[in-house]
Parts: structure tokens; sequence; C-alpha cells
């Protein structure tokens, strides 16, 4: 005979699983998951790296949206304009969808192709060639990777590519009304665009729940450091034009309409007075006129700081 105290569950316990099971019928809320936008946000910059090892143009990948939507209504949005990989986790045991739309696809043939955006796009309604496809299932691979390392905070898997299909009817991972959430990513690439979509049913997040509910140490605030450094050295590549004010007076419309070619205008500047260099209409440095070799020089003196500079004119004046 078992004692009772010994088969009946601990208070703690049972309050757990009541509150499960009413998360579970309320379904699951993308605001109440802050490590969902997270976790897409992340994809899409290894979806990103990895196109940019692929191509000689650049690749751009962000999130449009994370939401909630009906695994059908989400397929009928694409019918016979997408191609889905069925993805299956054997960790979670469980499957989910990542789709190309026609234009991603057409977009990624024309930029691992070396194609610079000059030709127009393809802009006709037929069915995917071999070798579209093909290349569509290599991008699959490098999604899916980039889904298993979004994840790997959370929950450790890996997704295996169990098939591809042009037609939606055949894109199952559970009943067409069920849940999902449903991830949007944009691409940008030679002037042209293209959707990446991300479903998963809500049966497969139930698990991940109480992670994707805990904001991950860091997590919010990670930057990809390479991308960040390449960012930075391409503005410092950023070609730019200084001009150096020497000096700045007002006239009248009509002194200007007087001027006639050959006119000297006398100005009050010296060859010690000092020269403001701008840039983009916004005044840098204070210089020193020189010459050297013949030619004119400036020599920085001093950085201007405009609300300091203003306070020390309204003194003086």
């Amino acid at each position: 005979m078992m004692d009772a105290a010994t088969t009946a569950p601990a208070p703690g316990s049972e309050r757990a699983m009541i509150t499960d099971r009413l998360l579970d019928a309320a379904g699951i809320s993308v605001d109440r998951l802050p490590m969902l936008p997270v976790v897409f946000d992340r994809m899409a910059r290894v979806l990103a790296d990895a196109m940019r090892q692929k191509s000689a143009s650049p690749s751009y990948v962000s999130v449009s949206c994370v939401e909630n939507d009906r695994i059908g209504d989400v397929l009928d949005e694409f019918e016979s304009n997408a191609l889905v990989a069925v993805l299956y986790s054997p960790e979670w045991d469980a499957r989910v969808l990542v789709g190309f739309d026609r234009d991603f696809i057409f977009t990624m043939v024309d930029v691992l192709f070396g194609a610079d955006g000059t030709e127009p796009p393809i802009d006709e309604e037929r069915s995917f060639s071999n070798i579209e496809t093909r290349i569509a299932r290599t991008v699959f691979e490098v999604a899916a990777k980039a889904l298993e390392d979004s994840f790997e905070p959370i929950a450790k898997t890996k997704l295996k590519l169990e098939r591809i299909e042009s037609r939606m009817d055949f894109a199952v991972v559970g009943r067409r009304n069920n849940p999902a959430v449903v991830a949007r990513l944009l691409l940008q690439a030679i002037g042209r665009g293209g959707e990446v979509f991300v479903v998963m049913p809500h049966a497969t997040l139930n698990p991940l729940r109480q992670r994707l509910s805990q904001v991950l140490a860091g997590e919010m605030s990670t930057r990809d450091k390479q991308w960040t450094q390449h960012f930075h050295n391409e503005i410092q590549r950023t070609e730019v034009k200084l001009e150096a004010i020497l000096e700045e007076r007002e006239m009248s419309l009509g002194d200007i309409s007087s001027l006639r070619v050959g006119q000297t205008i006398e100005l009050q500047a010296t060859a010690h007075s000092p020269v403001t260099l701008s840039c983009n209409q916004q005044p840098v440095f204070n210089c020193q006129l020189g010459q050297l070799n013949g030619s004119y020089t400036l020599q920085i003196e001093d950085l201007i700081h405009e609300e300091k500079d203003l306070i020390d004119d309204l003194r003086s004046s």
C-alpha cells in the first residue's frame, strides 16, 4: 500500500501544472515572449552575414514583424508564389517552416551569379526552374543553420531539411487552422527585395515558453562585432567636402546686383585671421592660414564647440 503523501503532487508543482495548462489554453502571446524578437533579429544578422560571404554584392536582412497567425492563412498568402522548406528538429520532435517568396528567390539567383542590378528583374508568373530550386535549397540550408544558431541560447537543436515544397498544400506541419508564430524577414540586395517567412506552430514553442519569456543577460543589447566594425570602416571611407571660410560679410541684394566682373571686394581679414573649416555647412575646426611650397595651407588649432562659442560671442558683444 502506497503512502498518500508520496503519491500526491506537491502544492507548488500542482500550481505550476495548472498555470501551464491555463497558458496553453490561452495560446502564445508574442508580447509576453521578449526573447522571440531577439531570436529572429539574430537570425536576420546571421543569414545576412552568410549571404555576404557567398556573393560580391552585399545583402541586408531585417525583421519586418513577428506575429501570430493561422498556418493555413500564411500558406494561402504564398500559394504558387513561394518555395517552402520543411525543417525537422529531433530534439523538439517538431517541424517548422521556412519559406522564400518569388522575389527573394529571383533576387538571390541574380546576386549569387554576380548581377549588379542593372538588368530588369524577372516579372512573370512561372514555375521555378531546376537551377532556381537547387539554389533555393542551398539558401534554405543556410537559413536553417541561422535559425539553429539563433535558438542556441534558448534551446540547442539541429534543424534537418526534410523536403522542399512548391505547393503549399503539401507544406504540412500541423492542422491548417492551428495557431503559429510567424516571423517575416525582408531581404535587400542590388536594389531589389524579397521576403523570408518562418512559421513555428504554438505546439513547438510551448515547451520553450518559459525560456523565451526570460530576457537573457546581455541578449537585448547584443551586437554583431564583425558587422559593426565593417560598418564603421565603411563610414570612415565616406568622402565629404570641406570648406575653408576666411571671412563672411553681409551685403544687400542691391549691392550684389551692382557687382561687375573685375570688381574688387575688400575683406577685413588678414593673414593672421582665424579660418573656419566647415563640413556640410557645419563648422568643425578653427584653423590658421599659411603657405607651403607656394600653396595655401591650414593648420588646425582647435575644435569648434558651437554652444560654447555662442556664449563667448554673446559675452563679447
